[in-house]
């Protein structure tokens, strides 16, 4: 995931897609920890990063396409940890940081 902006902003334009036509696009690391998701706002774009400390996102193994579309509550859901096709989270995490 060392792709930022504008590498994420070209793997869309390959895809055929509108980066700047305001949609979330997310991408997620091989070891789906780490998703970013892209959009545009006005006058520019915006990337958002969550870490996950333990366990992983649930995302689909196999796709048809190259895209899966999801509904914003789906994408919320993702994001808390969700298993979006069985809807079943994984535990919260307890986490004390010391810094």
């Amino acid at each position: 995931m060392r792709k930022q902006m504008d590498g994420l902003a070209a793997i869309v334009k390959d895809l055929d897609l509108d980066a700047l036509s305001g949609t979330l696009y997310v991408f997620i690391n091989r070891n789906r920890t780490k998703p970013k998701i892209l959009t545009w706002e006005k006058n520019g774009f915006v990337i958002w990063y969550k870490r996950l400390e333990q366990h992983k996102f649930h995302w689909p193994s196999r796709i048809d396409g190259a895209t899966v579309t999801l509904t914003g509550a789906q994408l919320n859901w993702l994001l808390d940890g969700y298993d979006v096709w069985r809807m079943r989270p994984h535990d919260e995490l307890k986490f004390l940081f010391s810094g």
